[in-house]
């Protein structure tokens, strides 16, 4: 395994006694947060695996929410993060459930409000990372490490060649893609990882094209 820096090794500053049950957790939760794009009106995790049986005792409860209200996971608001949710109007449901996932840290997230919902699952990976491995209903796989877009569009030929001369045209360059369908021809989900920050002005003329759907930018 390669290491980035010395905090891949020793670990996240953070609130809680567990880089994967806490930090871990707090990073899924605001992934999730950052899909949605707003605060939702309510927010149901399921747990799996460790998580179901550990969630309470290692404050994985708070950490996700905590994520999901928008704090860093040094922020010292998370250990009153559920108060903070019930003030705010937030609903939270919390889930245990006995199916045993693949990965042993494994949360979904449902949040949703008058607007809509999105539904995520996230996996915490140990010294405080974490991966999308799920939205709603696209399998992926996003480490929330590096600047993404996250785009959905009609799957039709041409329209991975139009997002990618957008970046060209931008000078920005691609580390990392992946495209994920529910069946051939219908919705799909593009997930492309940058070495550049993508501004808004891209964002829009990505949304512009004819054949996307949605965009939602991860810096």
């Amino acid at each position: 395994m390669k290491y980035r820096s010395v905090f891949d090794i020793i670990g996240p500053v953070m609130i809680g006694p567990s880089s994967s049950h806490t930090a871990g957790a707090a990073r899924i939760g605001r992934a999730a947060r950052s899909l949605f794009g707003r605060k939702p009106d309510r927010v149901t995790v399921t747990f799996y695996g460790s998580f179901a049986k550990t969630y309470r005792g290692h404050g994985t409860d708070i950490a996700i929410i905590g994520g999901v209200l928008g704090f860093d996971t040094s922020d010292e608001r998370i250990v009153r993060s559920l108060e903070i949710a019930e003030r705010e109007g937030t609903v939270v449901t919390f889930v245990e459930s006995e199916e045993v996932p693949d990965h042993p840290n494994t949360a979904r997230l449902l949040l949703e409000d008058g607007e809509g919902s999105t539904e995520m699952v996230g996996i915490s990976i140990g010294g405080g990372k974490m991966e999308v491995v799920e939205l709603d209903g696209f399998e992926l796989r996003l480490s929330g490490s590096s600047p993404a877009l996250l785009i959905k569009h009609h799957d039709r030929y041409g329209a991975i060649a139009k997002v990618a001369t957008v970046l060209a045209d931008h000078h920005i360059n691609v580390g990392y893609m992946q495209v994920s369908r529910k069946e051939k021809g219908s919705q799909a989900l593009m997930i492309i990882e940058t070495d550049q920050a993508v501004g808004g002005n891209v964002q829009q003329e990505i949304e512009e094209l004819g054949e996307v759907t949605g965009v939602t930018v991860l810096s």
